[in-house]
């Protein structure tokens, strides 16, 4: 597996790092702290124009038709930037989901619809409960902690049929359905989601009825693959910062990146931010690589959403200590990867879930 990334890929980046760069004091998280919709939608309309919302899907369907792996790397970048973004949702759980187990009118209707700025939140309802009603289903119940869901056009909802799970995609403003903003940390703008007696036509089923369990691993696996790109470059992020400020303050008239203890502060730093990346993008190229051990494939994204997890929380803890008060303060961006880092560490199942799939993957006992 070769992770260099090709002149295009670099470019792709290059690209997003630039324009996030020349936002962030608009539709950054600081910036948007206020907003009721919790991101840009000036930023998330000029995302749509320069197609990042097409970059994954095929060209059959009006996208730009690259791959996940380039999708990760603006989302690597809106880490780095700390740009809130129902992006990762949309087209990791939404995009990818949709064209993997849809049929073709809804790979039609949804694709083109997420190319042309439509937004997806995914909601893995495992307290939802989906009745058979005359030609379709009435689900009812209450989903939490589902990112930008009160923002979204669409609601990826897996509910329970019976003793099997069912995947639905419900219009998030049909009747029935309502959403509560929930006070919570990290940028992600996070929502309570109920449903009381919202009507779906069987043709807003996701692949098969009983299904879901299927249409729910592909949107975990998708959604905590894109979570590692954005933990990876919110922690390049702060390591860069680290140093900058480490060459800057001194003490004893000297830079506090002079001494040794910071230095290697620094190092143990950049260990973690390198590994993760490797790991991260490993993850994220099998999961669309052709030819791949489906087996092999999850247990590279459970690895990977462990490792990274744990690693963006050190060096987010490593960067306060070289920074000392002024990290603390709310001036200072560092506070927002430290709650940022929180956040995404549980998002899709925390360090402790993957670790145990790890184990269980390996045939070694829970710790």
């Amino acid at each position: 597996m070769d992770l260099t990334l090709t002149e295009d890929q670099e470019l792709i980046r290059s690209t997003a790092r630039e324009v996030l760069a020349g936002r962030v004091a608009t539709g950054g998280v600081a910036a948007v702290a206020g907003d009721p919709a919790g991101f840009s939608a000036d930023l998330w309309k000029e995302m749509v124009e320069l197609g990042w919302t097409g970059l994954a899907v095929p060209e059959a369907y009006g996208g730009v038709g690259e791959g996940f792996l380039e999708a990760c790397l603006l989302v690597e970048e809106m880490g780095a930037a700390q740009v809130p973004s129902p992006f990762l949702h949309t087209v990791a759980c939404g995009a990818a989901t949709i064209e993997r187990h849809g049929s073709a009118e809804q790979r039609e209707r949804w694709l083109r619809g997420i190319v042309e700025g439509r937004t997806i939140a995914y909601a893995d309802g495992a307290t939802v409960t989906a009745t058979e009603s005359g030609d379709g289903y009435v689900l009812d119940g209450r989903t939490r902690f589902v990112p930008f869901a009160h923002a979204a056009d669409d609601l990826l909802v897996v509910a329970t049929t019976g003793d099997a799970l069912t995947a639905f995609l419900v219009d998030r403003v049909e009747a029935g359905v309502t959403t509560e903003r929930l006070d919570v940390v990290g940028p992600n703008a996070e929502n309570d989601v109920r449903f009381a007696g919202v009507a779906v036509p069987a043709d807003r089923v996701l692949g098969e009825v009983g299904g879901g369990a299927a249409v729910a691993g592909t949107a975990a696996a998708f959604g905590a693959a894109a979570t590692c790109a954005e933990m990876v470059g919110g922690a390049q992020r702060v390591l860069d910062m680290t140093v900058e400020y480490a060459g800057q303050r001194e003490q004893f008239r000297r830079p506090i990146g002079s001494f040794q203890a910071v230095q290697h502060h620094c190092a143990d730093m950049a260990i973690d931010v390198l590994t993760a990346r490797f790991i991260a993008f490993e993850a994220i190229w099998r999961l669309t690589a052709p030819g791949q051990d489906p087996d092999q494939v999850a247990l590279t994204v459970a690895v990977a959403k462990s490792w990274v997890s744990d690693a963006y929380q050190r060096v987010c803890a490593l960067g306060h200590q070289v920074h000392g008060a002024i990290g603390f303060t709310a001036e200072h961006h560092l506070h927002h990867y430290l709650q940022h880092a929180t956040s995404a560490a549980l998002a899709f199942g925390d360090g402790d879930f993957h670790v145990d799939r790890v184990a269980d993957a390996i045939g070694l006992p829970r710790s």
